[in-house]
């Protein structure tokens, strides 16, 4: 009934960024204007995406961008995934 291939897990990363209030703490300075830069498959196409938009913003000392492993999120009882 159904198919008998497996698909690697998908390992879903948000890369986001945005203006700080402050180098200290991470709390936007408006909510409005966070850079949703998108979700990637792997590590490592979201670590090279957050790369692209952190050079892209290096003027700005109270711009960051943030790596957020999205699979932890969706599945917590795994742990370490």
């Amino acid at each position: 009934m159904g198919d008998t291939t497996t698909s690697p897990k998908q390992l879903l990363h948000l890369v986001f960024g945005g203006e700080l209030t402050s180098l200290e703490g991470v709390q936007f300075r408006d909510l409005k204007d966070i850079d949703i830069v998108g979700i990637y498959p792997s590590y490592s196409e979201a670590h090279t995406a957050w790369k692209a938009a952190a050079q892209r913003t290096v003027d700005n000392a109270m711009t960051r961008y943030f790596i957020v492993h999205m699979h932890r999120l969706l599945e917590p009882e795994n742990g370490k995934a």
